[in-house]
């Protein structure tokens, strides 16, 4: 499976397309977007071929220096190994360990980090390493070094901040940029602060949401993969409005995680292209 991205121009497809050709590929799938607003373009394309790794890099490496691409070349299906993030909160890791193993979503949950010990049982029930680093103002830098320690001697693809309710460091959001997903409700920045659904409850909302995003040093603000939305009414109560925003959470992750997964988001500046 083969994603890229380059200055969009003519000819781009009939090269990648026969230069997987010219190896025996059969393409199976094939997706591309030419954005008129960046003039970047994007592609993915599952390809089947009875060659080695080492032939298909071969036969695309001309294609991809006469064009000026990015590029990926990955195995269809393969599980990345995934780092979960947490703290008190358990329902998107329950989720998203439960997807792993029962719905094929294709991850490899390697470890649960937390700052918090409230869900050590939740990954032991699943089978995974739990561990603590708690962090505080003081210990924040010797926190994350900790953290990227276990990314590095794990070798980590990916990492999943599944209701971690710490503000990560620039220079580690940078260190992670790219492979670092976040999940957070959207009424920021409306409801900003503590008890974000019983100020949404005051204000009579009428739609409550998720968002699903890439991590930067611009909190809450990275390029956005999914949302998703449930409508309310007045007779809701914050009760329902967390139990519904739980669900809304689950949901819109579970997709972006997969589609990350699967290789089908490429990073278009502020924005994503997801090839669902």
């Amino acid at each position: 499976m083969l994603t890229l991205s380059c200055p969009d121009q003519p000819g781009i497809v009939h090269a990648v397309s026969g230069a997987l050709a010219s190896v025996g590929g059969n393409i199976t799938e094939s997706q591309q977007y030419g954005d008129p607003v960046s003039g970047s373009f994007f592609m993915r394309v599952q390809v089947m071929a009875d060659v080695a790794r080492d032939a298909i890099v071969q036969a695309l490496t001309p294609v991809v220096s006469r064009f000026g691409m990015t590029w990926s070349l990955d195995t269809v299906g393969r599980p990345v190994r995934t780092l979960i993030m947490v703290s008190k909160a358990a329902h998107c890791l329950h989720d998203l360990a439960y997807r792993s193993q029962q719905e094929h979503l294709p991850i490899d949950i390697v470890a649960v980090v937390s700052n918090h010990e409230d869900l050590r049982s939740v990954a032991e029930f699943y089978g995974v390493p739990y561990h603590h680093i708690p962090v505080t103002k003081e210990t924040k830098p010797q926190a994350e070094a900790a953290l990227l320690g276990l990314v590095r001697e794990l070798d980590v693809e990916l990492v999943v901040l599944a209701r971690y309710m710490q503000i990560l460091s620039d220079g580690l959001c940078r260190e992670l940029a790219g492979r670092a997903i976040n999940i957070h409700h959207s009424f920021l920045p409306s409801f900003k602060g503590a008890r974000p659904y019983a100020q949404a409850h005051q204000r009579g909302v009428k739609l409550i949401g998720a968002t699903a995003h890439y991590v930067t040093a611009n909190l809450d603000e990275g390029p956005i993969i999914e949302q998703d939305v449930e409508r309310v009414t007045h007779a809701s109560s914050v009760e329902d409005l967390v139990a519904l925003g739980e669900d809304v959470e689950r949901r819109a992750l579970a997709r972006a995680v997969r589609w990350h997964a699967e290789h089908r988001i490429l990073i278009n500046g502020a924005r994503t292209v997801v090839f669902s």
